[in-house]
This record gives structure tokens, C-alpha cells and sequence, in this order.
């Protein structure tokens, strides 16, 4: 079997506009969402990555959608941002990924849902990750602060759901919002203690 042109592992987290829980995750995402449209913001940081010989470890992008009440019927605005710390050739590399011209997850999301690419941003990205809270900020673009929901069975761990066609993972820690602003590509979002819809997981993409 051929080596992939490009992979990536790493994390990721994520909040949307949606009420917890986002319905779209568990109806496959064929019902509507609880407002006029789903405003989504995703950041992946990269542990482990390369395309071809181009090393990506440590570097990370972002994905951000706005869809209509239903996400299945596409139609999405969709923009991406990459990692303003990524030398030339990893610019653009990375930026071939997440605009979905070098195959894999974000070119079927742009293939198959996407009517309105707002193309990419080279930004700062801060992620930063301490047991259950998940944080991301992208100056001009967002910023989001997401709170796994704790199991109470005390381990520490959070409430799952599985087996979801979700392009990240089909395993996504449940979490809400503590803010959530959307200022880039000409979205205007702005959630704070609202406890709306959040996720994270491990990802891996390839292609």
C-alpha cells in the first residue's frame, strides 16, 4: 500500500453557537440545529505530522464554518487558518490541507458541503489544554474556552458519545462553552456563559 502524501495527529477541540448538546452530533447531522444556522469553530494542534519531507510537528490550523439550520444540506461558509509560526514551505503545505486541495478530510467537507470558501488566514494560534478545559484564541478570528463535562464516576474522565460521523473522531468528549466569539471571515458571534455546545478529541487524518 502507498505511503500517504500527508498525515496529521494531534488534538482537537471545538464549540458551536448550538445548545448542549449539539444536535447535529447525534442525528447524523440530519436535524436542525437550536438556532437559524451553526456557527462552528474547530483548532487541531499537530503533535505528529509531515507532508512529504515537510515536518509539521508542533504546529496547528483552525477550521471555521457557518451552515445553514441543517448541516447535512451544505451550502457552508468555510475558512481555514494556519499557523503564523509555519516557515514558507509549511505554510504551504498546511494550507493545501485544511483548504481541502490536497485530498483527505477537509477536501470532502469542501467538496460535498462547502458553497462559499472564504479562504486561509496565517495567524497566531494558542491553544492550551489543563485537565477537562480546553482553550483557543486566534486574534481577529475567535476565541473560544470549553469545559469537558465530568463523568460522575470520578475518574477524572468525561461524558463520551461514540460512533458519530464527526470528521475529527468518532469518539468526542462532551464539554460546554464559556465563551465563544467568531470575529474573522465576516461572521459576528459573541456567547459568553451561554454554556453552549463543545467537543474534544485525539484526531488523525491522512491522505
Amino acid at each position: 500500500m502507498a505511503e500517504p502524501k500527508w498525515s496529521l495527529r494531534g488534538e482537537y477541540m471545538e464549540s458551536c453557537n448550538c445548545d448542549y448538546l449539539c444536535p447535529c452530533i447525534y442525528t447524523n447531522p440530519q436535524e436542525a440545529a437550536t438556532h437559524d444556522h451553526c456557527t462552528a469553530v474547530m483548532v487541531f494542534r499537530v503533535d505528529q505530522g509531515n507532508f512529504g519531507d515537510t515536518k509539521l510537528d508542533g504546529l496547528k490550523f483552525a477550521l471555521v464554518i457557518r451552515s445553514g439550520r441543517v448541516m447535512a444540506d451544505g451550502n457552508w461558509i468555510f475558512a481555514g487558518v494556519v499557523d503564523a509560526s509555519a516557515n514558507d514551505v509549511q505554510r504551504a503545505a498546511l494550507a493545501a490541507i485544511v483548504a481541502g486541495d490536497a485530498g483527505g478530510t477537509p477536501a470532502l467537507i469542501r467538496q460535498n458541503l462547502v458553497s462559499n470558501f472564504r479562504g486561509i488566514a496565517f495567524k497566531p494560534i494558542e491553544v492550551q489544554i489543563d485537565a477537562l478545559r480546553r482553550s483557543a484564541s486566534i486574534p481577529d478570528i475567535l476565541a473560544f474556552e470549553i469545559e469537558g463535562v465530568a463523568s460522575r464516576n470520578r475518574t477524572g474522565e468525561p461524558l463520551y458519545i461514540d460512533n458519530t460521523a464527526h470528521p475529527a473522531n468518532r469518539r468526542l468528549a462532551l464539554a460546554r462553552a464559556k465563551e465563544t466569539h467568531v470575529k474573522g471571515f465576516g461572521l459576528d458571534l459573541d456567547l459568553v456563559g451561554k454554556g453552549n455546545n463543545g467537543h474534544y478529541a485525539p484526531f488523525a487524518w491522512a491522505a
